[in-house]
Formats: C-alpha cells, sequence, structure tokens
C-alpha cells in the first residue's frame, strides 16, 4: 500500500511544480481556493486575473490545455445552474439580448460560473502535478487525521478494481444477450448492483486479513524518509496565491474607483 500508484488526473513530467513537495502545493492550493471563494460577485478583473494566472501555472507545469477542459466537465451542473439564476432571482430587471432577467441573479451567475471552474482548475492544477501517495503523506505532513488519509489511499487504489469488477459483470450480462433499450428492463442492472456491492464488501475483508497477516498495525508503511522543506519551496508555492492576493487588492480598489459597483 505504500507503493506508488499513477491515477487517471496525475500527468507526468518535470516541471518545477512536479518537483515541490505535495504540503507545499497543499497550501497554496487552499490559499488560493478560499481567496476565489471570497472574492465578490462583481470584482470581474479580480477572477480574470486570477484565471490568468492559473493558466500561467498549468502552462509552465505543462498541463495540457485540452486535459483540464475534459476534466473540467465536472462542473457542469454548477454551470448549469448558472444558467437558470438570472430568471429565478429577484430584484431590478435588466434586458440582456431582448430577455428580462434579475441584475442580481445575473451577477450572482457569474460568479458561481468563476468560483466553478476558477476552484476546479486549481485543484486540478494540484493532482496533476501531484501523485496519490505524495498527496497523502503531504495531508499527513499537516496534520490530518492518519484515519482520513488512510481511507483515502484504500479509495483510490481499490477504485480502479471495483470499476474492473463492473466491466466484467457488464461484459458478462451482454454475452447473455442482456441490451437494456426501455426503463423496464433495468432490473438486472440493479440486481448486478447488488452484486457488485458484496463482492466489493468481501474482497474487503480479504484484504484486511491479508494486511493483518503480514503485520498491518493501523499505519501505511512509509518508503521515502522525509526531508526538511527548503524555503525555496514555500517561496515558490505561495508566490501564486501572492500574486492572486493583489490582484485581488487591484480588483477592489478598481471597485470602490468612479462607477465601482458593491459585491
Amino acid at each position: 500500500m505504500g507503493a506508488g500508484h499513477a491515477h487517471a488526473l496525475y500527468v507526468h513530467e518535470h516541471s518545477v511544480a512536479h518537483r515541490l513537495p505535495a504540503h507545499v502545493k497543499v497550501v497554496a492550493t487552499f490559499a488560493v481556493t478560499v481567496l476565489i471563494a471570497t472574492t465578490p460577485n462583481r470584482e470581474v478583473v479580480a477572477f480574470v486575473g486570477i484565471g490568468v494566472l492559473l493558466a500561467l501555472v498549468a502552462r509552465l507545469s505543462r498541463i495540457p490545455g485540452r486535459f483540464l477542459a475534459a476534466r473540467l466537465l465536472v462542473v457542469a451542473p454548477f454551470l448549469l445552474a448558472a444558467v437558470f439564476l438570472p430568471f429565478v432571482a429577484s430584484g431590478p430587471r435588466v434586458e440582456v439580448l431582448g430577455l428580462s432577467v434579475a441584475e442580481a441573479g445575473l451577477w450572482g451567475a457569474f460568479g458561481l460560473a468563476a468560483r466553478a471552474l476558477l476552484g476546479a482548475t486549481a485543484s486540478l492544477l494540484l493532482v496533476a502535478t501531484t501523485e496519490v501517495p505524495d498527496l497523502l503523506r503531504g495531508l499527513e505532513r499537516l496534520r490530518v487525521p492518519a484515519l482520513l488519509t488512510q481511507i483515502a489511499a484504500f479509495m483510490v487504489r481499490y477504485l480502479e478494481v471495483i470499476v474492473g469488477e463492473v466491466m466484467r459483470q457488464r461484459r458478462a450480462m451482454t454475452a447473455r444477450g442482456y441490451d437494456p433499450r426501455w426503463l423496464w428492463q433495468l432490473k438486472p442492472l440493479t440486481a448486478g448492483l447488488g452484486v457488485l456491492f458484496v463482492r466489493s464488501y468481501e474482497r474487503g475483508e480479504r484484504v484486511h486479513a491479508a494486511m493483518l497477516a503480514r503485520g498491518f498495525t493501523g499505519q501505511l508503511p512509509v518508503l521515502v524518509e522525509e526531508r526538511p522543506t527548503p524555503r525555496s519551496a514555500w517561496l515558490v508555492a505561495l508566490s501564486v496565491p501572492a500574486v492572486a492576493v493583489l490582484v485581488r487588492l487591484l480588483s477592489a480598489a478598481l471597485a470602490v474607483g468612479p462607477g465601482g459597483g458593491g459585491s
């Protein structure tokens, strides 16, 4: 369990971001995410500036734009909710493309979409430059409870096992003529999900018994000795949230100027 394990979100490169310690990148990502979440809806300059900053980090980290775009589809439900927000919100109305929408809802939709996209991008940059074992050890160095990191380690490691089991069940059902086309044909699928749960539970028990037989005491082995974090690593990583703070302050200064609006 202490061995390396590549995941689908990791991009194997040799950039500066990849070489930074995991716990340093976690702190920087958390700081940027908090800044994104607390930025008022009307500060467009701040959102655009942070977006450009994250794009620059992705460029320097050699993360393909297509890679990020494909995985940002996970925020599609939030974007869909943002589309309907101007129509259901109350307050003063404005005309946009011939449609009457609530001004507060329009700004709320922009803020929701911007926060979802930027927050997801920051998280993707973290996992794209950090392997799972390193990320978990970084969380441990930040004093995250060991129980939570162990649960996350098992979840990531055996997720592919469960997916493989689902694919085998799917092929077996297809070989037996299962080809659902209508809603009332979903009964075999629900039965298959029940079988999958039982098999996963039994496999978990077998894995736990095997680990106990090999001397597992509740703590995963550490294969790499921890070293003191260089000050330069903190300076490089924290430069990203520092620049984001400067952008936020610049946006706030512009907002309170002539014509500036509230949050």
